[in-house]
């Protein structure tokens, strides 16, 4: 059976930290920025932990681990 291949977009997006969580970048960072507030916008830049409910997925999509 052929190797699995790994999501070209996931590893765009998304490392597994040596612990084996997933950390990505947070949502609403890319437009209508001007009426957040610099700390919000500064906090908002700082890497995001993947839910818990999601690391399965994003772990399947790297190719690291069995998924779950």
């Amino acid at each position: 059976m052929p190797k699995m291949k790994t999501h070209s977009g996931a590893k765009k997006r998304f490392k597994i930290t040596a612990s084996g969580k997933a950390v990505g970048r947070h949502g609403n960072t890319s437009h209508i920025r001007e009426k957040k507030s610099q700390k919000r916008k500064r906090s908002l830049n700082a890497p995001a932990l993947i839910s818990a409910d999601d690391i399965a997925r994003v772990r399947r999509l790297l190719g690291v681990g069995n998924g779950s």
